[in-house]
């Protein structure tokens, strides 16, 4: 059995590969063009963003204490240069896992870019390559939106951000999902950077209950130098001599423009299939064209996991369909039952620096309703637990989701240490754990007491 993977550098790729390399019968072609290679978590996502997050937050820290006299300054050029070597350093250690893949017999690593010519044939470098499955890998780019005078304008892209050594005094944020989230913050923190953020909605952070997006609004206002204007959308864009002017619409229908000196656009990413030659085969990339086998809606043999099928782009969840997908090309050539990727919803957004990361595990309060589910909810406020105030960060909050029969649903943060909860609570919702159940002992200070605090709450609420 014959298997090509395209983007072998990647999260999703690699895992693919790992898993079918031990397999007898199995011969493997890794193609990937990237260049040095790595995948663009190691690159260009979520390690080289808490590298440069890090260091606005030590200066957030030390500006936001009164215990402290002093505001530092961030040397952009030193976050850039340490950022660069560590990523290059995670990147080999990548490319070294797939290269070592490639010293086996039965496997080949071909370091170009790859393209459909026929089902399941490809076409890479001088050679074509008829395999029975192909597993496409390929990531995801930036979403540049269709909206009037973008060609016009010049625009920052989180890549420019994360290498920049310098920031304008004044920009426009179009997009306050995950990436807009994190980076805002840094660009005004570390870059001395005012900014105007546009949100759609009444408030960001879709998948959290609503006081969780208030709270982040609360914090982002107080405490940066930025101005989120809610129930707005963008409608055309063009240059000024300073720089950008940005026409928009508020909720009573209202036209307003916004100058500044830099477009920061953060609008999302979509699934990088350009070039990769789908119009040669039957399958469509848009909408919902891969099942939860992770195989092509339209083709049993192809593969398609990570961030190019546009299904939940986060890494463990590109690692967890890599091995789901595994599995399934050798239950498919068996002749077996495929198996369908599921996994508990289980995400992080490093907002507020960081410093006020939101997590969620499990279902939300809106979640839980949705799905007609009986429970109870409980939430507690950061500053209801002292610890918080010790370490001088009492914002924010967490709730709790328990069915009425004790079994922990659902947990979220938007606090202090928040990211630090994640995986303890990954563990009490996927086993199902009872709340009254769980084990109130706290080691004072430390913030997870406030994970007691929602215990006890939750055990007195169905009492």
């Amino acid at each position: 059995m014959h298997v090509v993977i395209i983007g072998a550098y990647g999260s999703a790729g690699v895992t693919v590969a790992g898993d079918l390399a031990d397999e007898e019968g199995v011969e493997l072609t890794l193609i990937d063009d990237g260049e040095p290679g790595g995948g663009l978590c190691i690159l260009d996502g979520c390690m080289p963003s808490k590298e440069v997050l890090s260091a606005g937050a030590h200066r957030f820290q030390a500006r936001h204490d009164d215990r402290i006299e002093g505001t530092p300054s961030v040397d952009l050029e030193r976050v850039v240069a340490t950022k660069d070597e560590h990523i290059h350093s995670f990147a080999a250690h990548r490319r070294s896992a797939v290269h070592d893949l490639a010293e086996r017999e039965n496997v080949e690593f071909i370091h170009d870019r790859a393209r459909f010519v026929d089902d399941h044939t490809v076409a890479v470098s001088d050679r074509v390559i008829e395999a029975d499955y192909v597993v496409v890998a390929t990531g995801s780019v930036h979403n540049v939106p269709d909206l009037p005078g973008i060609d016009e304008v010049d625009y920052w892209t989180s890549d420019d951000v994360l290498d920049a050594t310098a920031f304008p005094d004044s920009g426009i944020v179009m997009g306050f999902g995950y990436i807009g989230a994190e980076l805002a913050p840094y660009i005004a923190e570390a870059g001395d950077c005012s900014l105007t953020v546009i949100e759609h909605d009444d408030r960001p952070l879709d998948e959290a209950d609503p006081a969780f997006g208030d709270a982040l609004l609360d914090i982002y206002e107080d405490s940066f130098d930025l101005e989120v204007l809610t129930n707005t959308y963008e409608r055309r864009l063009e240059s000024t001599d300073e720089g950008v002017r940005l026409t928009v619409e508020r909720e009573d229908g209202r036209e307003e423009t916004i100058e500044a000196e830099a477009l920061f656009l953060f609008t999302g990413r979509r699934p990088n299939v350009d070039g990769l030659g789908f119009e040669h085969t039957p399958i469509t990339p848009e909408g919902e064209w891969v099942r939860d086998t992770m195989q092509a809606e339209a083709d049993d043999r192809t593969f398609v996991v990570g961030d190019v099928n546009g299904k939940e782009p986060i890494l463990h969840v590109a690692k967890e369909q890599g091995f789901c997908a595994a599995d399934n090309i050798l239950a498919h050539a068996r002749g077996d039952p495929l198996t369908e990727y599921e996994n508990v919803h289980h995400h992080v957004v490093f907002s507020g620096l960081a410093l006020y990361p939101y997590a969620r595990v499990g279902h939300s309060a809106a979640s839980a309703e949705a799905e007609g589910l009986e429970f109870v909810h409980v939430s507690r406020q950061a500053a209801d637990d002292g610890v918080f105030k010790t370490k001088a960060h009492p914002e924010g909050l967490a709730s709790l989701v328990v069915g009425t029969d004790g079994t922990v649903l659902g947990y979220q943060g938007l606090h202090y240490h928040a990211d630090v909860m994640a995986k303890t609570m990954q563990v009490v919702v996927e086993l199902g754990l009872d709340v009254r159940e769980l084990p109130d002992r706290a080691y004072h200070p430390t913030t997870p007491e406030i994970l007691d605090g929602l215990f006890r709450d939750a055990s007195a609420a169905l009492e």
